[in-house]
């Protein structure tokens, strides 16, 4: 009977030294997030969310980018192929 109280006593002891190591895990772990999110909030960095919006407004800037580009493209070829016509006409308005 001795003996199973001495076992009982020492699972209850190794059980309690579990939780307070387990404890102490939650405790470090909670220091060191907060550390973490110390240093990155002084770092000035970019959350998800942001980094997510600038995404999307880069690939809208460069859609209308490529749509400009295009455009003015068609632009410069227009003059082009209306300028002899507009010297043309030019030509026929000082004469008169």
């Amino acid at each position: 009977m001795q003996q199973n109280r001495l076992f009982d006593d020492f699972a209850r002891l190794m059980t309690d030294a579990a939780g307070a190591a387990q404890g102490v895990r939650r405790e470090a772990e909670t220091v060191v997030k907060a550390q973490i999110e110390r240093m990155l909030r002084d770092m000035d960095v970019a959350t998800r969310e942001e980094v997510e919006v600038l995404r999307d407004l880069v690939a809208s800037l460069r859609a209308q980018n490529e749509a400009l580009t295009a455009r003015v493209a068609a632009l410069e070829a227009k003059p082009a192929e209306t300028k002899p016509a507009a010297k043309a006409a030019g030509a026929g308005t000082a004469t008169a």
